[in-house]
């Protein structure tokens, strides 16, 4: 781990910070950094003026909206409509880019198989709960059912288990992708 950058300093410096006067990083490269501690990155950052050194024309083009966006492109959903798929659903993300998005099942009928809408009662949750809903209920139930919970009380097993699976199953339903 290098050591701290401020004058007389000798601790470890876990943190980055541009080097004042040194090459900023850019499509060129990374730029020079310097180390600190937590102290002196603190003290560094507090002094910092990223604008140091640039024109007023550098400022203004800096803090455009369209910094760094200099050549036009489309959106991806405006390919073919609808919303853009997730990359985790992709077998092969690489592949993704020659793909049109698909228009994502509606959220307000989301169409749940028999043993899906189990599923959902048992965790206690509506059909039209979201990903953060379905791990919070999850979660909750894993606390309550779990023997090291319930001072080594094994009698709560199957219902645990049936949690776990009904959680397994809901996971991979589109509307909790």
């Amino acid at each position: 781990m290098p050591i701290c950058a401020h004058d007389g300093c000798g601790a470890p410096a876990p943190y980055r910070a541009p080097k004042l006067g040194g090459v900023r990083a850019d499509f060129d490269g990374p730029g020079e950094w310097q180390y600190f501690c937590l102290a002196h990155v603190r003290e560094f950052n507090a002094a910092f003026d990223y604008f140091a050194g640039m024109s007023t024309a550098e400022i203004s083009a800096a803090q455009g909206p369209a910094a760094a966006w200099e050549t036009p492109g489309r959106r991806f959903a405006d390919l073919g409509g609808g919303d853009v798929p997730r990359w985790a659903a992709m077998p092969d993300p690489l592949a993704a880019m020659a793909l049109r998005p698909k228009r994502a099942a509606p959220t307000a009928d989301p169409r749940f198989t028999r043993a899906e809408k189990a599923a959902l009662r048992l965790l206690g949750l509506r059909t039209d709960a979201d990903r953060r809903a379905l791990r919070q209920a999850y979660a909750a139930l894993l606390r309550q059912y779990h023997p090291d919970r319930n001072g080594g009380d094994r009698g709560q097993e199957g219902r645990l288990r049936a949690v776990v699976d009904a959680y397994q199953l809901l996971r991979g339903h589109h509307q909790f992708m």
